[in-house]
């Protein structure tokens, strides 16, 4: 064979792979594609599934009520308890029916916003040079805490936490609304009870409604020590990934709820678990060396 037999033969070969690589790309575009539409599908139904158990819910409660107003009738001595019963069924059905979500939103997505959120916020800290201090300070609106980043590790919190940026040489840092403090009002708004103004039930409290009305995370076992003004709990299953970024739902809303409840400056602190937990994330309050109030 020629060596012009030779070259055309590697530039035959040579244009084939090109002519492959358009065909790969276009093969990963369509099931990319097809992916995105499955995913679409999945959330879709997801989001009807969980619709329909709502309403079903709804129909029960107001079949109960329906059911419930004859039997009050053919049934003298127990119509006050039946009739009860059927107003009860019928108007937890209409607003059970009514208050039905409408749309669901993954995890994931509010993980990926937060996760922004985070970078943003932590990059911000690191241009002025602040430290890794986190404290979370209870102000006179009962759930206006503030979550306060010092420049240096000291003890003083400062009185004026308007911010965002604190220029006071003392005082230097930032002074942010946390993302706990809106988790922590609607927390309130749905407690029977009044909130727990002392630290253990607080803790069993806190971490109770991070689990079954937020859903944060898959478990949350609190560790309290009055005596050292010390709570640590154990987390396991984080809806939004790590913990240990700046300002984390999860670790925010102890944080805030602590200090509300106490109504105490509280120093947060978050470190990786052990095999019994994913994260362990501990708050501190009441310590005269590290939350005095400044402006004394």
């Amino acid at each position: 064979m020629s060596s012009t037999d030779t070259a055309s033969d590697d530039a035959t070969t040579e244009t084939a792979a090109d002519g492959d690589e358009p065909a790969d790309r276009l093969e990963l575009a369509a099931r990319a594609e097809l992916l995105e539409r499955e995913n679409r599908r999945l959330r879709d139904e997801y989001a009807r599934a969980r619709q329909s158990q709502y309403r079903r819910t709804a129909a029960g409660l107001a079949l109960i009520g329906i059911c419930a107003v004859p039997l009050a009738l053919l049934v003298p001595s127990a119509r006050d308890v039946l009739f009860a019963l059927a107003g009860v069924g019928l108007f937890g059905g209409v607003l059970t029916y009514y208050l039905t979500p409408g749309s669901f939103v993954a995890a994931e997505v509010g993980e990926r916003i937060y996760a922004a959120m985070a970078a943003n916020e932590a990059a911000v800290a690191d241009e002025l040079g602040l430290g890794a201090d986190r404290v979370y300070v209870p102000t006179d609106d009962p759930s206006g805490t503030r979550l306060y980043v010092p420049q240096h590790a000291t003890g003083d919190v400062p009185d004026d936490l308007e911010g965002p940026i604190l220029t006071a040489p003392e005082s230097r840092g930032l002074a942010l609304e946390p993302t706990g403090r809106p988790l922590f009002e609607a927390f309130e708004d749905a407690l029977a009870d009044d909130l727990a103004t002392a630290p253990e039930p607080l803790a069993a409290q806190l971490a109770d409604g991070l689990v079954e009305q937020f859903e944060l995370a898959g478990g949350a076992e609190p560790d309290v020590d009055a005596a050292a003004d010390r709570a640590t709990v154990a987390v396991t299953d984080s809806a939004f990934g790590d913990v240990d970024r700046f300002d984390h739902p999860i670790a925010s809303f102890l944080a805030v709820g602590f200090a509300g409840g106490l109504e105490e400056p509280v120093r947060l602190q978050v470190a990786a678990g052990d095999d019994r937990s994913d994260w362990l994330i501990t708050c501190r309050w009441d310590d005269e060396e590290s939350t005095s109030t400044g402006g004394e």
